[in-house]
C-alpha cells in the first residue's frame, strides 16, 4: 500500500511534543481585538493543547 502524504495544512499550523501531545496557536487571535481585555488577549499568546479526540484526527492527517 503506498504512503499516505502529510495534509500541508496541518503540518504548518500544528506541532507534536516529544512525549506525542498536539500543540498549536489559539483561535480568536487575529482581529476585533479592540473588544476584548487584555487579560483575554494574554491568554491567547502562547500555544494551546489539543483534546485527545482532535489530537488523534491531527495524528493521522500528520502521519505520525
Amino acid at each position: 500500500m503506498p504512503k499516505l502524504k502529510t495534509h500541508s495544512g496541518t503540518k504548518d499550523r500544528v506541532r507534536v511534543t516529544k512525549n506525542g501531545k498536539v500543540r498549536a496557536h489559539h483561535s480568536h487571535v487575529s482581529h476585533f481585538l479592540q473588544k476584548k481585555s487584555g487579560a483575554r488577549k494574554r491568554t491567547f499568546a502562547g500555544l494551546d493543547t489539543m483534546t485527545s479526540a482532535n489530537s488523534k484526527i491531527i495524528k493521522q492527517k500528520l502521519g505520525a
